[in-house]
């Protein structure tokens, strides 16, 4: 019974908050895109290596005034590595009537993939990572979208392992996100 009575309450409380969430025009939870390009740095050992890179990646999330929560995933590729990132980011808004500045911080995890910088291929291992951005969004009045574009730069210490160095990665991008709101 206690089972049952937990799960009538989760349900309960959900119902809730997505009728707060749907009824309230203050509060938007949305679900989105992105695609970014900049460059990626490499340093281990006294040695740097610059590439141009790519990331694409979706969030989700919740926007309410002066602050917006999301998760996001990306995979990020370049020409000596390909791997993904997973972050839980918090953005700080400006108020305004249709372009809204920002930045925001997130903290997570780069996971997965593989990269060549010796000849040899080296499995990317878990690292934690950090990342800042700062961007404008921009309403589309006559649609539930929004359009942000931003530039992110991420750091992620010890992503690999090279012999018995442990390289960290700078990751740097300009992004543009689509963000439809329910």
């Amino acid at each position: 019974m206690k089972l049952n009575s937990k799960i009538f309450m989760a349900g309960i409380l959900a119902t809730t908050v997505m009728g707060a969430a749907s009824a309230n025009p203050v509060i938007d939870v949305y679900a989105g895109g992105m695609f970014g390009a900049g460059g990626t740095s490499v340093y281990w050992d006294g040695q740097h290596e610059n590439e141009s890179a790519k990331s694409f990646g979706a969030v989700v999330g919740i926007d309410i005034p002066l602050l917006r929560i999301e998760a996001e995933y990306n995979h990020i590729t370049n020409d000596k590595f390909d791997t993904n990132d997973a972050m839980l980011n918090a953005y700080f808004k400006m108020m305004s009537t249709m372009i809204h500045p920002y930045f925001g911080l997130g903290v997570g995890s780069v996971f997965g993939g593989h990269a060549d910088y010796t000849g040899v291929k080296t499995d990317v291992k878990s690292s934690v990572a950090y990342q800042s951005m700062l961007g404008l969004t921009f309403d589309i009045l006559a649609a539930p979208i929004k359009f942000d574009i931003e530039g992110r730069v991420l750091y992620a210490p010890n992503f690999m392992e090279i012999g018995k160095d442990k390289p960290d990665m700078l990751q740097y991008d300009a992004r543009l996100k689509l963000r439809y709101v329910f």
